[in-house]
C-alpha cells in the first residue's frame, strides 16, 4: 500500500531487530516497506556466532537491541494488550509479570478495547490478554504469555547442561555470564526480590541509584550475550542425583532439568502473614512488591508498608509519589537496626510518610478487594481502622529450599550451609558435590545486591573446576 507503519524509520546500512533476537522469543516490533527495496537476512544462530567472534559489532547491536526494547516498553506499546486490568486480578498478575519482565503491554479499559475486541471476535465483558493484533491468550495466567511469546524455554530431557542455575536474582544472573552451557531457572521475573526495588543507591558505580530492574536487566542482557537460556516462568519442585552424579530438576511444567552441576540462587521471599483472608485478597490489594503497575492503585489513598527492612524503605520512598499518605508499620521499637541510615533519614523527613513502631495489622476488611486494614498499636494497647486499597507486605523473608529435597545440609532456619565446615570443597559448594549456593538463601550470606553478583562471580571458578574433574569440559 506504500503507507508508513509504525513512526520510525530505516534506511541503507541499518539493521531492524530488537532483544528478543537474541533469545529466539517473538518479535515486538514489526516492519514494512514502502517502497522497493533490498533487504538483507542473516540466519540467527550464524549471527549470534558472529557477535560473539566480533565484540566491537556485538556491542554496537546488544546496545541498539536494549535501548529499543527501552523504549517500547516505555512507550506501552506493542506486545500485550491488556483489557479490564482494573476488574480482574488474573489481569493484574499478568500486568506485574510483564512489567518485571520488561514486555510491553498496554492496558485498555472496555470502552477503548472495542475495537480491538471486535478484530479478534472477544467479548469485552470479561478481561482479556491479547498479543499482537489477534491472538487471544484464554486463559489468561503469566505460563500461557511466556509460552506464547517464547520465554518458557522448551526442555528436553536428553539434553544436559554445565549447568543450571535456579533463581533469577543478582547472583543466578551473573553466574549465567561465565560462559558454560547454562540455563537459567526462574518462577517468576529475572530480577528476583531485587528487581522490585524502585531505586538501589547503594551500588558501586551508580551513584545517582539505579532501579533493580534496570540492574539486573542489563545483567541479563550480558548473561544472554554470552549463551545463557532463561526459562521464565519455571519453579523447580524437586532434586534427584543419579548415578552418574547428574542433577536432575524436576519443574512445575512436568519437565525435567539435566545439568553436570547446580547453582543455588533463588533467595528469599516475604511470609505470608497469619491474617484471615489474606491468600483472597493477594493481587487485588495486598502485595508483595511495589513497582510501577502496583502504584497504579496508590494515586491519591492511604497506603500500608509492613516490614522494617531496606525493601520496606525503598517502596515506601517509592509509593510516596503516588499515594496520598504512607503508613510503614513496624514490630519492633524502631527501624535503625535493619535499614541502611541514608534510607532512615529520608522516611523520617519526609512529610507524605509516618512510621509507626510497635505496631501490626490484626485484620483485613474487604470482598474481593481490600476496603481496609485494623492496626494494633501494641504500645498504647489500642486498636485502629484505616481505610486503604492497597497493603504491602516486605517483612519475614524465608528462604526457598523446600525442592531441594534434602541432598544438601541446611541450618534451623532452612538456608544453604556452604563451605568446609559444611562439608563443601570450597567456599559456595554444600556438602552435596557440585552442588553451590550463593545469595540470599546461602546461610551467613550478606543481604545486599552487591554481595550477591559478587558470589555469582566468584562461585563460577569452583564450578568450572568441578566440571572439569567430572570431565565436563
Amino acid at each position: 500500500t506504500g503507507q508508513r507503519y509504525g513512526n520510525a524509520t530505516l534506511g541503507p546500512g541499518q539493521f531492524f531487530g530488537e532483544l528478543s533476537f537474541m533469545t529466539g522469543a517473538a518479535s515486538f516490533m514489526s516492519s514494512r516497506a514502502t517502497m522497493p527495496c533490498r533487504v538483507l537476512t542473516v540466519p540467527r544462530e550464524q549471527m549470534l556466532q558472529l557477535m560473539a567472534d566480533t565484540p566491537e559489532m556485538s556491542d554496537i547491536i546488544l546496545t541498539v537491541f536494549a535501548a529499543r526494547r527501552r523504549r517500547i516498553v516505555e512507550s506501552n506499546q506493542g506486545g500485550l494488550t491488556l483489557i479490564g486490568m482494573d476488574a480482574s486480578r488474573d489481569i493484574r498478575r499478568i500486568a506485574s509479570f510483564a512489567a518485571r519482565n520488561r514486555i510491553p503491554f498496554r492496558t485498555l479499559d472496555d470502552d477503548e478495547g472495542q475495537e480491538v475486541a471486535e478484530v479478534c471476535k472477544i467479548d469485552t465483558a470479561r478481561p482479556q490478554v491479547i498479543i499482537g493484533k489477534h491472538q487471544v491468550i484464554d486463559p489468561p495466567t503469566p505460563r500461557a504469555v511466556a509460552e506464547a511469546l517464547g520465554l518458557a524455554v522448551a526442555l528436553q530431557k536428553e539434553e544436559v547442561f554445565d549447568v543450571a542455575i535456579v533463581g533469577g536474582g543478582p547472583a543466578g544472573v551473573y553466574a549465567g555470564a561465565e560462559g558454560l552451557c547454562a540455563v537459567v531457572l526462574e518462577d517468576l521475573a529475572i530480577g528476583g526480590q531485587a528487581g522490585t526495588s524502585s531505586r538501589i543507591e547503594n551500588y558501586m558505580g551508580f551513584p545517582t541509584g539505579i532501579s533493580g530492574g534496570d540492574l539486573v536487566g542489563r545483567g541479563e542482557v550480558q548473561a544472554i550475550k554470552f549463551g545463557t537460556r532463561f526459562a521464565v516462568p519455571t519453579r523447580a519442585t524437586e532434586l534427584q542425583q543419579c548415578r552418574e552424579n547428574l542433577f536432575h530438576i524436576s519443574v512445575d511444567s512436568g519437565e525435567t532439568v539435566s545439568a553436570r552441576a547446580l547453582i543455588v540462587a533463588t533467595g528469599v521471599q516475604y511470609r505470608r502473614l497469619p491474617l484471615a483472608g489474606l491468600e483472597d485478597l493477594e493481587g487485588a490489594g495486598v502485595y508483595y512488591a511495589a513497582t510501577d503497575v502496583e502504584a497504579r492503585w496508590c494515586r491519591e489513598t492511604e497506603v500500608v508498608v509492613i516490614g522494617g527492612g531496606n525493601s520496606a524503605g525503598q517502596a515506601a520512598m517509592f509509593l510516596s509519589r503516588y499515594a496520598k499518605h504512607v503508613n510503614v508499620l513496624v514490630r519492633g521499637p524502631e527501624l535503625a537496626a535493619s535499614m541502611s541510615d541514608y534510607l532512615l533519614t529520608r522516611l523520617q523527613n519526609d512529610p507524605s510518610i509516618t512510621i509507626h513502631t510497635r505496631t501490626e495489622v490484626t485484620e483485613l476488611h474487604g470482598d474481593g478487594a481490600l476496603e481496609a486494614v485494623t492496626i494494633r498499636d501494641n504500645a498504647a494497647g489500642e486498636s485502629w481502622r484505616l481505610n486503604t486499597t492497597a497493603l504491602f507486605i516486605m517483612v519475614g523473608a524465608a528462604p526457598n529450599t523446600g525442592w531441594l529435597s534434602g541432598l544438601c545440609g541446611l541450618d534451623d532456619k532452612g538456608y544453604v550451609r556452604t563451605g568446609v565446615e559444611a562439608g563443601g570443597r570450597s567456599t559456595f559448594e554444600t556438602s552435596c558435590h557440585g552442588l553451590f549456593a550463593v545469595g540470599d538463601v546461602r546461610a551467613t550470606s550478606v543481604k545486599r545486591v552487591a554481595s550477591a553478583v559478587g558470589e555469582g562471580s566468584v562461585v563460577m571458578s569452583a564450578v568450572w573446576a568441578h566440571i572439569a574433574e567430572t570431565g565436563g569440559r
